[in-house]
């Protein structure tokens, strides 16, 4: 391993350890485990189709600009833990703090990072006061999944910015068609 990529893969490690410590403590440790949910399918779809659903416009496009977001980043997220085969954390670094039943798939990018990302930016595109309210969770959502030992950060980085591209490129094409 050259010296950038062993400095940068160090960095990472060393990042993970001071978030990962944190969650020593009970409290926190029950927090961030709720808050990783958020994150999950069951949460990003159901919200995306119930406000698919439920909004009318000038709302709705906004909700189905969500919905194909995280449709597309899904597909992106699949491909490349398909090709880039990075182990958890929790099963390189000695310890490591994890959930119970930890997935066991591969780390990179952050899944639940990418689709919180992907559900939240549309809306922050269309009214940029809801960032108040949604950035700070699917920030947190990211910090969790470094928290309870299963991402190293620059998982969630990418599936920051891979949620974000996603969600920012659907959002200009329902614009496009809808306004």
């Amino acid at each position: 391993m050259d010296r950038s990529k062993q400095w940068f893969y160090q960095t990472d490690c060393n990042l993970f350890y001071f978030f990962n410590e944190k969650s020593r403590s009970k409290g926190s440790f029950l927090f961030m485990n709720y808050i990783t949910h958020l994150g999950g399918a069951t949460f990003t779809v159901g919200s995306t189709v119930i406000l698919c659903m439920l909004l009318a416009a000038p709302f709705q496009p906004t909700a189905f600009a969500a919905a194909l977001a995280l449709t597309l980043s899904h597909a992106v997220v699949v491909i490349v833990k398909k090709g880039y085969h990075r182990k958890r954390p929790y099963l390189v670094l000695p310890n490591t703090n994890v959930v119970k039943n930890p997935f066991k798939d591969h780390s990179f990018p952050s899944g639940h990072t990418t689709a919180i990302f992907s559900v939240v930016t549309p809306y922050i595109l269309f009214n940029p006061m809801l960032s108040l309210l949604l950035l700070p969770i699917a920030i947190l959502v990211g910090l969790s999944r470094i928290f309870l030992g299963l991402h190293y950060p620059s998982d969630v980085v990418v599936g920051a910015l891979l949620g974000f591209s996603s969600a920012f490129l659907t959002t200009i094409f329902m614009n496009y068609w809808f306004y």
